[in-house]
């Protein structure tokens, strides 16, 4: 092991090649259920330097960690316990390349930080809308190789929706350049696609070009109490008709999950949840003018109301307003882990199916745990729910957790699948869900995955052990 933490500092050098003191930051995950050991942690500062650090790497058989800010939630950028695995961080490489105005992208580093890069296009007079909880310390080479959604997913798509190039190492340490910004390249297959999402299994992104969008005029956001899930979708149905693609921004929100909001962050202001079942986030970017989004909201919630999908609503009149809603359903997550450890979901079903989903999800785990409680809420705009289950109020959440986290995740994910649905929908595989993807993923795909895992990096030295088996 001297020899090749020689040959890495003689790559990058010895400050830059990490192997004592507290190394936690790159060694425990962002939940803090997996803590491993790395051989070193790497800090390349160009893509010379990565090409490099993974040939040598190869050379000697050592296994590879790609990581970015560290924010994933499915155990995925972590070394493992042997203390043979390199740790390679992108987070030196954070450089934005180049803002092409009349193509409407942007280049940059897989280290940048997605704040940096909506700040870079917002001073260029564009929107990247990409945006999520994390995005002051997740960066976009790890955006992309998770394919990070977020709250904006109903208009723009994911970071593979954002994406039109990459620039990747092999597990060979050959540069592929694929930074082109085209929109039409029908020559082959579509490498960009097949590296976006494989949470560095296949490859490590080095560099991206992203798409930028005109800055709308106005973005307005609207906080609506509706008394089902079903009430839900169909105002969902009623945004898409009166907003068209100015629709933005679609988050439900569950009375329970509000309710602890309210209840471990008593300086937040959490309006109308205490007398109706759900309520709904809206964000309505219009390009004309902010009396014109503000028409047009108005014009959806009163029809809303008349139809009886929704029973108050309020808009609001400034930007402060605006960021203290979305600060309410950003915390929940927060709140959640204030009120004890808990059993976390991320899945998607199909819009018109959610409603009884939810129904019979629901009254499956009060049958099965009777007292559980429900933190459901998410981006019901794409589908996608973060569908929680937190321990009976008296009971021990740790205990709870260790006991019935194996079969509460049985049960819901069974039931996604009936629904026709996905056990991700956009924190990804990792390491947490690799079983999970083993039973409900269909053998063919798996095959056709495990045979671009074999082609790409036959010697399973890039993340092994996430995504797919050996």
């Amino acid at each position: 092991m001297d020899k090749i933490l020689d040959a890495l500092r003689a790559i990058v050098g010895d400050a830059h090649v990490l192997t004592g003191g507290d190394l936690s930051a790159w060694e425990l995950d962002w939940r803090k259920r997996a803590r491993g050991k790395a051989l070193a942690v790497v800090r390349p500062a160009d893509t010379a330097q990565v090409a490099a650090v993974v040939r040598a790497c190869a050379a000697a058989g050592v296994s590879m960690v790609p990581q970015g800010g560290n924010t994933g939630l499915v155990g995925g950028s972590t070394p493992d316990a042997s203390g043979r695995q390199v740790v390679l961080s992108l987070q030196r490489m954070n450089a934005v390349r180049a803002v092409d105005s009349a193509n409407l992208t942007m280049t940059v580093e897989a280290g940048c930080i997605l704040q940096t890069l909506q700040e870079t296009a917002e001073k260029a007079g564009f929107l990247f809308p990409l945006s999520l909880a994390a995005e002051g310390s997740c960066t976009i080479g790890g955006n992309l190789g998770s394919n990070a959604g977020g709250t904006q997913v109903v208009r723009y798509g994911n970071a593979r929706d954002l994406c039109l190039g990459l620039e990747v190492v092999t597990a060979q340490g050959e540069v592929w350049e694929g930074l082109s910004g085209l929109r039409k390249d029908n020559t082959g297959y579509d490498l960009r696609d097949l590296f976006i999402g494989s949470e560095g299994t296949l490859g490590i992104i080095t560099a991206a070009t992203m798409k930028l969008y005109p800055m709308p005029a106005a973005q307005l956001t609207a906080w609506a109490a509706v008394p089902s899930m079903d009430a839900a979708v169909t105002l969902l149905g009623l945004a898409h008709r009166h907003l068209g693609a100015g629709l933005t921004g679609f988050e439900v929100m569950g009375q329970f999950a509000l309710g602890l909001v309210a209840k471990h962050f008593k300086q937040q202001r959490v309006p109308l949840y205490e007398e109706t079942a759900f309520c709904v986030l809206l964000e309505n970017s219009d390009h004309e003018s902010e009396s014109h989004a503000r028409e047009q909201f108005e014009r959806l919630l009163e029809t809303a109301m008349e139809d009886g999908c929704v029973t108050d609503a309020v808009v609001a009149e400034n930007l402060q307003q605006a960021h203290q809603l979305w600060h309410v359903r950003e915390s929940i997550p927060l709140a959640q882990a204030e009120e004890g450890l808990n059993i976390k979901h991320d899945i998607s079903v199909p819009v018109s199916l959610i409603p009884e989903f939810v129904r019979v999800t629901d009254e499956l785990l009060e049958k099965a745990i009777p007292g559980v409680r429900l933190v459901n809420f998410g981006h019901l705009g794409d589908g996608n729910l973060h569908y929680n289950v937190q321990a009976p109020a008296e009971g021990d959440a740790a205990a709870f957790l260790r006991e019935q986290e194996e079969n509460v995740n049985a049960l819901v994910y069974d039931s996604v699948q009936a629904f026709g649905g996905s056990i991700s929908a956009e924190h990804g595989v990792g390491s947490l869900k690799l079983d999970k993807l083993e039973q409900h993923k269909s053998p063919v795909a798996l095959g056709l995955m495990r045979a671009i895992k074999r082609g790409l990096d036959p010697e399973n030295l890039m993340n092994p052990g996430r995504v797919l088996r050996a």
